[in-house]
């Protein structure tokens, strides 16, 4: 039985106040314009924070793979890594990748004899997708190995007992229950990438907080400007945090 605490007031809370900065934007000609002109920017930010995640995710995966290898030189290779990356704050990183990586990369690619490139043909935009790509990866990988970690050692001895391949244990067996364990940390990454994509505006990338920062420094009204840009992170997260919610509770009452 939910008790009057278990209510989301937040929510009601937080409701009252996106609607109350929709009306603004409908009825007032500035929340408007600036609304257009961040507008822009949300699918750049999106677009960061999709790619960036999904390849995070990915390398994520391979790490946690590699933590749990039969090899210990593996195994502490992945170790240094995860531990060296998430010491890094993200906007170091960003700053490192963009300054130091992308020119070293662009170097090794002459090296190699590939078709000549130069350093301004790195686009600043994939140079911040690649340093959320490293931060994210040792966060996920833990994620990802908490998960694996949780599967009953019993399970994958009857499933090899059973003729099963490794693919075929990790498809069948180990990943369906590990995603319940793996899924609420893994969306909260999401959400906080999408709110660490806004760092990405330091390298000039034209993403919300970027064009709010251009468009405050033209207008000069910097509350009602950054109070739109505010509101459409909100909308992006909280969204999101409702809908991982609902999909939590969906994998949860499966058996």
């Amino acid at each position: 039985m939910q008790t009057r605490g278990d209510f989301p007031w937040w929510l009601v809370a937080a409701s009252a106040l996106g609607l109350y900065f929709l009306w603004r934007i409908v009825s007032d000609d500035l929340y408007s314009q600036v609304l257009t002109t961040l507008s822009r920017g949300v699918a750049i930010t999106l677009f960061v924070t999709v790619v960036g995640f999904a390849l995070a995710s990915l390398l994520g995966l391979l790490l946690a793979l590699g933590s749990t290898a039969r090899w210990l030189v593996v195994r502490q290779a992945v170790r240094f890594y995860v531990e060296i990356v998430r010491g890094i704050p993200i906007l170091v990183l960003l700053l490192y990748v963009a300054f130091v990586l992308a020119p070293f990369l662009v170097e090794l690619w002459n090296l190699i004899g590939l078709p000549e490139a130069r350093t301004r043909d790195f686009p600043l935009i994939w140079r911040a997708i690649l340093a959320l790509v490293i931060g994210y990866s040792a966060f996920i990988a833990e994620v990802f190995r908490a998960g694996l970690l949780s599967v009953d050692p019993g399970q994958i001895e009857a499933a090899k007992a059973l003729g099963l391949s490794s693919w075929q244990r990790f498809r069948l067996i180990v990943l369906p229950q590990a995603i319940k364990t793996i899924l609420p940390p893994l969306g909260n990454d999401f959400i906080a990438m999408i709110k660490d994509s806004s760092l990405v505006s330091v390298l000039g990338v034209l993403d919300i907080t970027q064009l709010g920062k251009v468009t405050a420094a033209g207008n000069f009204r910097y509350f009602e400007t950054y109070n739109v840009v505010a509101f459409l992170y909100l909308a992006m997260t909280i969204g999101l945090s409702l809908l991982l919610r609902r999909l939590e509770r969906h994998l949860n009452r499966k058996p």
